[in-house]
């Protein structure tokens, strides 16, 4: 049978903290802690969940207060672990701690009810489909009015409080609503502990009278999680592994790819442990860049089709065997559904089951143990890494830049490049930026995020946010486009209030460029902001904060060597112009395939 993977024929993680569980084999999130009595003013079902949140290494919580969250506000900020992060909008704190999880592991945020709620929505669906344990945490009705026929302010005007539960349920894994304190502890605890172990956003809904009122059940300091690890079934895994190695073994020339699942099921060190003991070629998808270390002997680059970095595609799909690791096939990932791979050549690897071909499937299989049993198993094989060494002619250079020349954005990102650092990260917004930082080279301990499977313009401002906090000691450096900025601008406010040190490159070419290639019409050409005046304005004096104008390659150098040099300590803010047609040759090419799936006629009926 000739299927194809992706094709239209067939309709990391950083470990900064103990919530973070990203590859270890356990997942007890802290050794011992004792289990001491507490005071009555300490034993309240605001201050419980907050020691829950530092227990699991949420030591930053990003919040937008309303008036039915802040009794809880004022007992959260009461413990000393837990530290305030005001946003601008509830969107940007959902967006916030979104980009707080990809580093901590865990991200909290917390609003008030339905008009809250409903406003951090989408960024709780973000971190939904890119896998990210997000502790969402409203403040609610007060518990007398459950049950009653009032219609309370912040709602649609109809006595039934279950509108916001309702728009949850499809985007979290599990939702508390607490609206009485005898079965607080154990809902706030099982939704906490659900997130963990599902790697999904959860909803916790806490009644605005109750987050101030001590009970027994908060008595004593919380026993830590001691989440109790999934298992493989044994024989079911191996099976798995048997059929897997005698699949690959008698391939001639097989390669593996890492997929965005891999952060999810904590599988990234097995999934480098196999490259190492197979010599397979190793590429990753454009969702999973960040997670396998580029630096590997074996790794030759991003498979993402027809535009996937140098020589990269033609080694995986010309393999006669390929082995995907947590991987994403939707029409992004798969260049509009144009990928050319078979799936009898296929072994799919997801967090816990293994498809093999056409043949067999193993479920209640993990990832990690799959990956790490197949590496015993394996012949070492380095036939298609030689073959890309052979095929492989190291990247060009842009065409040297006359005097004051227009900046082009591969210039930019040749400067880029030598930017990069253990020290540093990148985030890159939905657009153009997907491709241009998709072709950066890591260094060792750089991290890279981008949000590929929801795409929502504007996450990157909040991302950043939380990013930053969550490890102060990297430099974070964004790629923003100019349509994307203007959806969530206003936290780089916060961004300065707390002292970050982010660079932020905004590039200016006047639209929607992404939605361009994909569509053009009108509507994707915005109004142009100054938008080194709106970052001065928001500044105001307050904290420290540079910006600049860039518009040639001389410029360009010159801001590079401030932010880096006399402004290292302060938040940079360079607005790149370039012209509205620079665009790099992979979103051409994606945004035709793209465009071309999209545009797919109905099927007869």
């Amino acid at each position: 049978m000739d299927t194809k993977i992706g094709s239209i024929d067939v309709c990391k993680t950083e470990n900064h903290d103990v919530g973070c569980l990203p590859n270890s084999a356990t997942s007890t999130v802290q050794n011992s802690v004792p289990s001491t009595s507490l005071s009555s003013a300490d034993a309240t079902l605001g201050r419980h969940l907050a020691r829950r949140l530092v227990q699991i290494g949420v030591t930053d919580v990003f919040t937008v207060p309303g008036d039915f969250n802040l009794t809880l506000l004022d007992h959260l900020i009461a413990e000393p672990g837990l530290t305030n992060i005001g946003c601008c909008n509830e969107l940007n704190a959902g967006y916030a701690a979104d980009g707080y999880a990809r580093s901590r592991g865990v991200g909290a945020c917390v609003v008030t009810f339905t008009v809250g709620g409903l406003s951090v929505l989408n960024a709780i669906a973000g971190a939904y489909s890119e896998n990210l344990p997000v502790i969402c945490i409203v403040g609610g009705p007060n518990s007398n009015d459950y049950g009653t026929n009032r219609i309370l302010h912040h709602t649609i005007g109809l006595p039934d409080f279950s509108q916001e539960l309702r728009c949850f349920q499809t985007v979290t894994c599990f939702q508390a609503v607490v609206n009485n304190l005898e079965d607080a502890h154990e809902m706030i605890d099982t939704a906490i502990s659900t997130a963990l172990k599902e790697s999904k956003p959860v909803y916790i809904s806490i009644g605005c009278n109750l987050a101030g009122i001590p009970h027994p059940t908060f008595s004593r300091e919380p026993v830590p999680f001691s989440l109790s690890p999934k298992l493989s079934n044994k024989w079911g895994l191996e099976a798995a592994v048997e059929a897997a190695a005698e699949f690959l073994n008698k391939a001639v020339k097989p390669v593996m790819v890492g997929g965005p699942k891999l952060r999810s099921a904590h599988a990234g060190d097995a999934f480098v442990e196999l490259a190492d003991a197979s010599g397979f070629a190793l590429a990753v998808m454009p969702s999973a860049k960040g997670q396998v270390p580029e630096h590997h002997p074996h790794f030759i680059g991003t498979y993402w089709g027809a535009v996937s970095t140098a020589f990269c595609a033609e080694i995986v799909e010309s393999a006669d065997a390929y082995l995907f690791a947590g991987p994403i096939f939707n029409d992004y990932s798969s260049v509009g559904y144009s990928l050319l791979l078979k799936k009898e050549k296929a072994i799919i690897v997801q967090p816990d089951r293994v498809t093999i071909g056409n043949g067999p499937t193993f479920g209640c299989v993990l990832m990690k143990d799959f990956l790490l049993g197949l590496a015993k198993k394996l012949k070492h094989n380095n036939t298609a890494h030689e073959n890309y060494r052979r095929i492989f002619v190291p990247d060009g250079h842009p065409l040297k830049a006359a005097p004051k020349e227009p900046l082009r954005v591969n210039v930019l990102f040749k400067h880029i490049q030598n930017m990069l650092s253990a020290e540093t990260a990148v985030i890159a917004e939905t657009g153009d930026s997907w491709f241009n930082c998709q072709k950066l080279k890591l260094p060792p301990g750089c991290g890279y995020e981008f949000q590929m499977q929801y795409g929502s313009i504007g996450w990157s401002v909040g991302a950043t946010l939380g990013y930053a906090q969550a490890v102060p000691e990297k430099r974070v450096i964004s790629f923003i486009g100019d349509g994307s900025f203007q959806v969530t601008a206003q936290d780089v406010s916060t961004m300065i209030r707390n002292g970050q040190r982010t660079i932020i490159f905004l590039i200016n070419n006047g639209g929607y460029t992404i939605e361009v290639e994909i569509h053009d019409g009108p509507y994707n050409v915005i109004k142009n902001w100054n938008y080194t005046g709106l970052v001065d304005a928001i500044h105001n004096g307050e904290g420290k904060c540079w910006t600049t104008k860039v518009r040639c390659e001389e410029e360009l150098i010159e801001a590079i060597e401030t932010a880096n040099g006399p402004k290292k300590d302060s938040f940079c803010f360079i607005e790149v112009i370039v012209h509205k047609d620079d665009t790099s040759k992979e979103l051409l090419e994606w945004g035709s395939r793209v465009s071309a799936a999209n545009s797919r006629p109905p099927n007869p009926q």
